[in-house]
C-alpha cells in the first residue's frame, strides 16, 4: 500500500511527538495519543480505530515525524467522489470534538428530547436525575446516552444497572447493542461461576467494571456490604418507584425498605452518579415521593414544592414528560404510534360454565358461612376469591386451583391472611412486580389438600369438589370455553389485518391452554404451520423468556427466516419494562388485571418508541354476563381509561381499591340468599359498596387533576427547545445524520457490486452479494451474513427496520467496515479502480456554479483538556471534517459560507470533463496548497473556539451534589493539534452554454484564464 503521508524530521531535532502528531513507524503512518510520553508512545493508526491502538517504546523502535501527503492529480474521481470520501471519514470517527464525546460510538440516533436529560445531566458536577417519562418514550435511550457520556468523558470508571433479573438480560443488549458498553450479569443465577473466577478474597466487584445487577438479589447482608464498598461510581436504578416505602405498603413494606436502604447507603457518597428511572414516580402518595427525591438531594425530601426555591431545587433533578409534552415542545412524534385504537369485545357464558360458576358461588357463600372464627372466615373468604378468579380466567385454572393448597393457610392472623391473599389473587397498586404473581393462589378444601380443615369433609363435601373439577376439565375447549372462542375469533381477525399480538393472561396454566388451543385452532388442517404461537410464563427464568421470544421472532442458526405471522401468549411476568414493540403491535388482554396499571403496562409493551406501525391496537375481552368482569371494568378498568382520556395521564388507583373491590365481591357472593334477613344484609352491603365506589373515584379524580397539575408545574424547564436544536444541528454537522449512513452505505456497496438486488417491497432497500465483494469485505461482514444466505439491509427514516431486515448505523459491522474499506482505498490508488469507489481529486463541469469553484475536504485533529470533578484535567484526542469552498483561483480565493459549501456534494455532472484537462487543473490547485495553509489552519482556530464554546454551553452552570452553585471548571480547552490533513480537491466548473460557433462571454471567461 502507498502510503499517503511523507517523513519528515523534526524542526529541533528533538524525540518529542506533540500529541495528535501524524508519526511513521512499523512502515505506517500514527497518530500520537494522550497518555504518551517520552519513552513510551501511544499511537492509533491514520484512519483506524480505538480497537488498533498500540505502544511503541522510541528507544527500540524508530519513530519519525510525518507529514499527510496531498493528493495525486490523477486521482481523479466522478461526481460523488467527495461526498463518499467525507462520509466514509466522518462515520469513522469515534470520538468528537464536540461536547458529546460518545455520540460517534452510539449505534442510536437520539431524537432531539432524548437529549433533555443528557444536557440536564452535564450541567451538575455530580450527577443526580429522576427520569420519570412515560411509559414508552425511551426512558432506557436517555439514561444510556448520560452513561455513555459520563464513561467517555472519564468523569465515571464504571457503570452498575440495578434492576428486576427478569429484565437483566434486556439491559445488557440494549446497553452493548445500542452503546457497546459490556456489562456482567450479577444474578442468582450468575454469582457462583462469578465468585468461582475470583481469587480467594477478591471482590465480584470492581470500581471500573460494568455491571447489571438484581436488585433484590444484592439488597441481601450477604452481598450488600461488599457490593456498596466497590461500588462503581456511576449506578442507574430501574423502575426506581419500587425501591421506596410508605407506612401503609403492607406485604411490600419490607422488600421496599431493604431496597431503599440499599440505595440510601449508595446515594450518601457524595461523588457517586445516580440515575433513577421510573414511568410512575408518584403513586399518589407524598411520602415514598420525597424519599424517591431525597436519594438525589436531602434537602428535596422536606423543602416546599409550592416556593419557587423548591420547584427550582427540583427542576435540577428531575425530568417528566408525556408524548403531548413531547409533540408540544419539540414537534417531535417519529418512532411513536400516532394512536392507540381500543376496543371491549364481550362474550356470554355457555350453560355448562354459567352451571358451574353459580355452584362455586354457592360453595364460596358455605364456606365462608359456616368458618368458625374471623380468621378462617379471612381465610376461606380468600380461598373462594381464588377459585371464583380462576374460573374466570379458564378451565385450566381451575383445575389447577383445586389440586393446589392454598397460601393463605399459614396465615397465623386476620392481617396476615389479608396480605397473602391480596398479593396471591388480587393485582394490588403497590405490587410491583409480576414475577411469582402468575401461579394460581390454589383453594383451601382441595380434594388433595393435607390440612386439618380439608378432614373436616364428609363424602358428600369431598365429592361435590372432585365434581367441580372434573366439569371443569369438561369445559375445557372453544366449544364451551366461549371466551376461548372469542379469542380465537379476535386473533384472527388481528392477523388477517397485519397485525401480530400478544395475549396476556392472569395464571401460568391458563396462559398454556390459551397457547396450546390458539396453535390448533390457527394452524388446523394445515400440512405446514402458519402461525407460530408459543407462551412465555413466570414458570421460566428470565434467560429462557428471552430465548422463547428470540424462537418466536428471530431468524433460525440455519438462515430460516422467522415467521411473518405469530402470536405470543404471555402472564403478567412479561408485562412490565420488556420491549416487543418490534416483533408486536397488538395487545389483548384476555384475563382483566384487577388493577389498571397492569393494562397501561401490558399495552406499553407495543405502543412505546420504535414501534413501526401509525396504530396499535389493544383489546379487552369481558363476559357479558360474568359479573366479576362488570364490576372489574365499572369500578376501575372503565374509569381509569376516562382520566387518561380526559387528562393524558395514566394515574394510578388509589390503595382504597383493594377495599372497594373487597366490599363488591363480598356483595356478590352474599347475593342469591333467601331468608328476610339476609336480604337486608345484602342491601346494607350494597348500600356501602356504592358509597365506597363513589368516593374511590372521587379521590381517582382529585388524584388526576393533583397530578395533572403538578405535571405542569413542575415540567421540565431547565432545558429549552431551542437549546437542544441547536446541538443537535452541531451534532450533526460533525458526525452527520442517519439519513446519511444509509445513503453512504447503499453507494458504497453498490459501487462495490456488493448488491445483489433490491428489497421486495421496499424501494430503499436491498439484499447483498457477499461473494461478489472485495475479500476484506467478505470477512467483515462474515459473522453478519451468514454462511448461505444474503441478508436484506434496509434503509429507513426510522432507526428500526423490519422483522428480518438490518437498520444500518453508523457502529453497524457493514457500515464500519464499509466506511473504512472505503477510506483506505481512496488512500491507496494500486487498488484496482472497482475497489476504490472513493477518489481524492475531481472535475465536474455542472450548472450548479457561475464561476469556477474548488472544494476542500479537511481533516481536523484536536486535544480536548477535560477537567474532571477532581480538577485534574484529562486530555483526549478528536478529529473533525470540514468542508471549505473557494471560487476563483486559490490566489485570490472568495471564500464560500459553510453551508454553501455543503451545498456542493449535491451538484450533478451536466458534461463529461477530458481527463487530461481535469488533470491539468487539479494540479494548479494542489501546487498552491502551501498557499492556502495558512487559511486552513485559521479555519481550523475558528472551529477550535466553535468547539470550546458548545463545551462551556453545554455545561451550563455547575452545580454540586446539593445543589449550590459550584466554580466553573477551571482549564477547559479545545486546541488544534498539527496541520490539517487535505484529504480531497474537487473542482467545479460551469457547463459552456454555445451560441451558433461561439462560445458566450462566461464560458470564454472560465476558458481564458479562471477555469486555469
Amino acid at each position: 500500500m502507498t502510503p499517503p503521508t511523507t517523513t519528515a524530521p523534526a524542526r529541533d531535532g528533538s524525540r518529542e511527538f506533540a500529541v495528535g502528531s501524524l508519526v511513521h513507524a512499523r512502515g505506517r503512518e500514527w497518530v500520537v495519543l494522550p497518555d504518551s510520553t517520552s519513552e513510551l508512545l501511544v499511537l492509533r493508526p491514520l484512519g483506524g480505530t480505538d480497537d488498533d491502538i498500540a505502544g511503541v517504546l522510541t528507544a527500540l523502535e524508530p519513530v519519525e515525524h510525518a507529514r499527510f501527503a496531498p493528493p495525486s492529480p490523477s486521482d481523479l474521481g466522478d461526481q460523488g467522489a467527495a461526498g463518499l470520501l467525507r462520509s466514509a471519514l466522518r462515520i469513522g470517527f469515534r470520538s468528537s470534538a464536540g461536547p458529546f464525546r460518545s455520540l460517534a460510538g452510539v449505534s442510536v440516533e437520539p431524537r432531539p428530547y432524548q437529549l433533555v436529560p443528557l444536557l440536564m445531566a452535564l450541567r451538575q458536577e455530580t450527577v443526580r436525575l429522576l427520569i420519570a417519562d412515560d411509559v414508552g418514550i425511551g426512558k432506557t435511550v436517555e439514561s444510556g446516552l448520560i452513561a455513555t457520556e459520563l464513561l467517555a468523558q472519564g468523569d465515571a470508571r464504571g457503570l452498575v444497572v440495578l434492576c428486576s433479573p427478569a429484565l437483566a438480560e434486556q439491559w445488557r443488549a440494549e446497553l452493548c447493542g445500542k452503546f457497546g458498553i459490556d456489562a456482567e450479569l450479577v444474578l442468582a443465577s450468575t454469582i457462583g461461576r462469578l465468585e468461582r473466577s475470583r481469587l480467594y478474597g477478591q471482590s465480584v466487584f470492581r470500581p471500573d467494571r460494568n455491571y447489571i445487577v438484581s436488585t433484590d438479589f444484592i439488597k441481601s447482608p450477604r452481598h450488600r456490604d461488599d457490593f456498596i464498598r466497590n461500588c462503581p461510581d456511576l449506578v442507574i436504578v430501574d423502575e426506581a418507584h419500587t425501591c421506596v416505602a410508605d407506612s401503609g405498603n403492607g406485604g411490600a413494606r419490607q422488600q421496599r425498605q431493604q431496597r431503599y436502604a440499599l440505595l440510601r447507603a449508595l446515594a450518601d457518597a457524595p461523588d457517586r452518579h445516580l440515575l433513577l428511572v421510573t414511568a410512575t414516580p408518584h403513586s399518589g402518595k407524598e411520602e415514598p415521593f420525597r424519599n424517591l427525591l431525597g436519594l438525589l438531594d436531602t434537602r428535596l425530601e422536606s423543602i416546599s414544592l409550592d416556593r419557587q426555591a423548591g420547584r427550582d431545587l427540583l427542576a435540577r433533578h428531575f425530568v417528566q414528560r408525556r408524548r403531548a409534552d413531547i409533540r408540544d415542545d419539540f414537534r417531535d412524534d417519529a418512532n411513536f404510534p400516532s394512536d392507540r385504537l381500543s376496543a371491549e369485545v364481550d362474550y356470554t357464558l355457555h350453560p355448562d360454565y354459567r352451571q358451574l360458576l353459580n355452584e362455586v358461588i354457592a360453595y364460596a357463600r358455605e364456606t365462608i358461612r359456616s368458618a368458625d372464627g374471623a380468621l378462617q372466615q379471612r381465610i376461606r373468604w380468600w380461598s373462594a376469591l381464588a377459585l371464583l378468579r380462576a374460573l374466570g380466567s379458564s378451565p385450566a385454572a381451575v383445575r389447577k386451583t383445586l389440586h393446589t393448597r392454598a397460601g393463605v393457610q399459614d396465615a397465623d392472623s386476620v392481617t396476615e391472611a389479608d396480605a397473602i391473599g391480596s398479593r396471591t389473587v388480587t393485582d394490588p397498586a403497590d405490587d410491583e412486580s409480576a414475577e411469582s404473581a402468575d401461579a394460581v393462589p390454589g383453594a383451601l378444601l382441595a380434594p388433595g389438600a393435607t390440612d386439618p380443615e380439608a378432614e373436616t369433609l364428609d363424602d358428600e363435601g369431598k365429592a361435590r369438589l372432585l365434581a367441580m373439577a372434573q366439569a371443569a376439565k369438561e369445559l375445557a375447549g372453544p366449544a364451551k370455553d366461549r371466551k376461548l372462542k372469542q379469542l380465537i375469533d379476535t386473533v384472527k381477525e388481528l392477523l388477517e389485518e397485519g397485525y401480530n399480538s400478544i395475549v396476556f393472561c392472569r395464571f401460568i396454566s391458563t396462559a398454556e391452554y390459551v397457547k396450546d388451543h390458539l396453535d390448533k385452532a390457527l394452524n388446523k388442517n394445515r400440512k405446514t404451520k402458519a402461525y407460530a404461537v408459543e407462551a412465555v410464563t413466570g414458570e421460566l427464568s428470565p434467560d429462557q423468556r428471552v430465548a422463547r421470544i428470540a424462537e418466536l421472532t428471530e431468524e433460525g442458526e440455519d438462515g430460516e427466516a422467522p415467521p411473518e405471522r405469530r402470536v405470543l401468549v404471555a402472564t403478567d411476568c412479561l408485562s412490565e419494562g420488556v420491549n416487543l414493540q418490534e416483533s408486536f403491535d397488538a395487545v389483548i388482554h384476555y384475563d382483566l388485571a384487577w388493577n389498571p396499571t397492569r393494562h397501561e403496562q401490558r399495552e406499553g409493551r407495543v405502543d412505546r418508541f420504535g414501534q413501526r406501525r401509525d396504530v396499535v391496537k389493544a383489546v379487552t375481552l369481558y363476559g357479558a354476563d360474568n359479573a366479576i368482569d362488570g364490576i372489574v371494568l365499572d369500578v376501575l378498568l372503565r374509569k381509569h381509561a376516562r382520566i387518561r382520556k380526559a387528562t393524558g395521564i395514566s394515574v394510578p388507583v388509589p390503595d382504597s381499591s383493594e377495599n372497594v373491590m373487597q366490599a363488591v365481591l363480598e356483595g356478590l357472593i352474599l347475593r342469591g340468599e333467601r331468608p328476610e334477613y339476609e336480604q337486608e344484609t345484602l342491601f346494607a352491603v350494597e348500600s356501602e359498596v356504592g358509597r365506597q365506589t363513589a368516593e374511590l373515584h372521587q379521590a381517582w379524580q382529585s388524584a388526576a387533576e393533583r397530578e395533572k397539575a403538578s405535571r405542569s408545574r413542575y415540567a421540565q424547564h431547565a432545558v429549552k427547545r431551542e437549546e437542544v436544536a441547536q446541538e443537535v444541528a452541531e451534532v450533526r454537522a460533525s458526525l452527520g445524520t442517519g439519513e446519511e449512513v444509509r445513503r453512504f452505505t447503499r453507494h458504497a456497496l453498490t459501487a462495490l457490486r456488493g448488491v445483489a438486488g433490491p428489497l421486495r417491497g421496499e424501494p430503499d432497500g436491498f439484499t447483498l452479494d457477499s461473494e461478489a465483494l472485495p475479500a476484506p469485505l467478505r470477512d467483515a461482514f462474515a459473522t453478519l451474513l451468514g454462511p448461505r444466505h444474503p441478508r436484506p439491509v434496509a434503509f429507513h427514516a426510522t432507526p428500526t427496520a423490519p422483522r428480518g431486515e438490518v437498520a444500518l448505523t453508523r457502529t453497524d459491522p457493514v457500515v464500519a467496515a464499509a466506511a473504512r474499506f472505503v477510506l483506505d482505498t481512496a488512500l491507496d490508488d494500486r487498488m484496482p479502480q472497482w475497489q476504490r469507489p472513493a477518489r481524492r481529486c475531481g472535475v465536474v463541469r455542472t450548472t450548479a456554479v457561475a464561476r469556477r469553484t474548488t472544494l476542500l475536504l479537511i481533516r481536523y485533529r484536536f486535544q480536548l483538556s477535560l477537567p474532571g470533578r477532581d480538577g485534574v484535567l484529562r486530555q483526549q484526542l478528536a478529529e473533525d471534517a470540514r468542508l471549505l469552498a473557494f471560487r476563483g483561483s486559490a490566489a485570490s480565493p472568495d471564500w464560500l459560507p459553510e453551508d454553501e459549501a455543503i451545498a456542493l456534494l449535491e451538484a450533478r455532472a451536466a458534461q463529461n470533463t477530458d481527463r487530461a484537462f481535469a488533470q491539468e487543473r487539479v494540479e494548479g490547485t494542489l501546487a498552491s496548497l502551501e498557499s492556502l495553509m495558512p487559511v486552513l489552519e485559521e479555519r481550523g482556530e475558528d472551529l477550535a473556539a466553535r468547539l470550546l464554546d458548545a463545551h462551556r454551553r453545554v455545561r451550563g452552570a455547575f452545580r454540586d451534589v446539593r445543589g449550590a452553585t459550584g466554580p466553573a471548571r477551571r482549564g477547559l480547552r479545545v486546541d488544534v493539534q498539527g496541520r490539517p490533513d487535505v484529504l480531497g480537491v474537487y473542482h467545479y466548473l460551469p457547463v459552456p452554454v454555445l451560441d451558433g460557433t461561439h462560445t458566450t462571454a462566461a464560458d470564454a471567461a472560465t476558458t481564458n484564464g479562471e477555469a486555469r
